[in-house]
């Protein structure tokens, strides 16, 4: 019996180290469905162990592409970052979104935009 127990444990441990160990690095793209309707925007994700370095592109309201940099960490299955713009009044507004990492191609979680949270999903470009 003890054997079978410790057996499950070391089996449970590779296991989520498999999935700890997974990168966030690369191409995404986030989509939010706010009251101005659905927004997408380009992520680029470069992880270095539990730190996230973000570069976030998205058209304005002009359709003009802009490029905002952030950070963030990863921790297991969570995940959390920030974006710092240029607000309207031309004041710096940071947005952190938090989430959970779904599977190596999806994550999900909310951003608080306006005094409004919202959904948000990030897949993985191919």
């Amino acid at each position: 019996m003890k054997k079978v127990l410790v057996l499950s444990l070391v089996v449970l441990l590779t296991g989520i180290a498999i999935y700890a160990a997974a990168s966030l690095t690369g191409n995404w793209e986030l989509t939010m469905t706010t009251q101005r309707g659905e927004q997408k925007s380009d992520m680029v994700f470069t992880q270095t162990a539990d730190k996230l370095d973000v570069v976030m592109k998205r058209a304005g309201r002009d359709g003009t592409i802009t490029e905002t940099k952030g950070t963030g960490t990863v921790k297991g299955a969570d995940v959390e970052f920030s974006i710092t713009r240029t607000g309207r009044d031309g004041n710096p507004m940071t947005t952190t979104y938090t989430g959970k990492i779904v599977d190596d191609n999806t994550i999900t979680g909310k951003v608080t935009m306006m005094q409004n949270e919202v959904d948000w999903k990030a897949t993985r470009k191919k």
